[in-house]
């Protein structure tokens, strides 16, 4: 890629264009991931033409231009952690582009990253898990494959998008594990406890009429859950079967899809397990990430700190 010249700018599409390239064939990311990037570029590219920054090409973007930029995404109330992800998006162009030479400094690596608000995970109670699963009717089509998603995703913890993308032949029922492609399209192995291969194996077998009624093959793979059409069940689709069941289940507190990732963590880890393991499970690269779970089980901590500590082996009275 040529460096830009004041006389002669490159189209930010074009440079858009290439960045794409390079998170597809050298970056290797996820579908999601890329889409998700090219949607940050595109609104700032829309941005940068309605507010007419983009007369003097990708060199007459300073810092300044982003601030304006993230002050109007402010402006429309968007949350914090989405104006910081869109920062991120543009730090890792520019970031590319001053790889490439096209700019001379990333004028994203000095803006502050907008401070969110540290928020614990939501989760629900082992009471409340048991609840939700018994809302699908297994015996109909959509009710066997609605309690297969949520056993599924209690059983593994894996992620709404890794969910969406499960195919038929990662999924082993005589031993209960299943591959999982996560970001970075890293893959890892997950396991399936004894409830969730029994709803799979109730639910493969309702899915065989549902597959005569027109099943899209997608790349070489089965679609493990499917809609009502026969296709692919998307990740709107699954968000909607979870949303639909809590509802209908009255719960304590509502919870969204990534809710039962976070029960299966916390529950993990008030039942014994130690974070490393949890770590491998949840796909995290980082065991940082998976600390915030520590939090939401405190008291399952302090019990086990006065338990082994031997100078805390005594009852710890209320704190002020």
């Amino acid at each position: 890629m040529r460096p830009e010249s004041p006389s002669d700018p490159l189209p930010f599409g074009e440079l858009i264009t290439a960045f794409e390239g390079y998170l597809q064939d050298e970056k290797n990311v996820s579908p999601h991931t890329l889409r998700n990037y090219i949607s940050d570029l595109n609104q700032f590219a829309a941005f940068l033409q309605h507010r007419k920054f983009d007369s003097d090409g990708i060199a007459g973007i300073d810092n300044r231009v982003i601030r304006h930029y993230l002050a109007s995404l402010h402006q429309k109330k968007l949350k914090k952690s989405s104006m910081g992800r869109k920062l991120a998006s543009l730090r890792a162009f520019f970031r590319f582009l001053h790889r490439e030479r096209v700019i001379g400094i990333n004028p994203a690596k000095v803006v502050a990253t907008p401070k969110a608000a540290k928020r614990h995970p939501h989760f629900l109670s082992v009471d409340d898990v048991f609840r939700l699963m018994e809302v699908p009717d297994t015996k109909t089509e959509l009710g066997a494959r609605d309690r297969a998603i949520l056993e599924v995703f209690y059983s593994s913890g894996i992620r709404i998008s890794e969910l969406a993308g499960l195919n038929e032949e990662v999924v082993d029922l005589s031993v209960g594990l299943m591959k999982v492609t996560g970001k970075g399209r890293k893959e890892r192995i997950v396991i399936l406890g004894s409830r969730a291969v029994a709803a799979l194996q109730v639910y493969l077998a309702e899915k065989k009429e549902v597959e005569k009624k027109g099943l899209l093959r997608e790349g070489a793979g089965t679609p493990l859950f499917l809609n009502r059409f026969g296709n692919r069940l998307g990740v709107r689709g699954i968000r909607n079967v979870v949303d639909k069941a809590v509802r209908q289940a009255a719960l304590s507190q509502p919870v969204s899809p990534h809710g039962l990732r976070h029960s299966f963590a916390t529950h993990l880890l008030d039942g014994g397990a130690d974070l490393r393991s949890i770590q491998e499970l949840l796909g995290h690269v980082s065991l940082s990430t998976t600390q915030k779970y520590t939090h939401l089980s405190m008291g399952k901590l302090m019990e086990v700190y006065d338990r082994a500590h031997p100078r805390a082996r005594k009852k710890r009275g209320r704190q002020r």
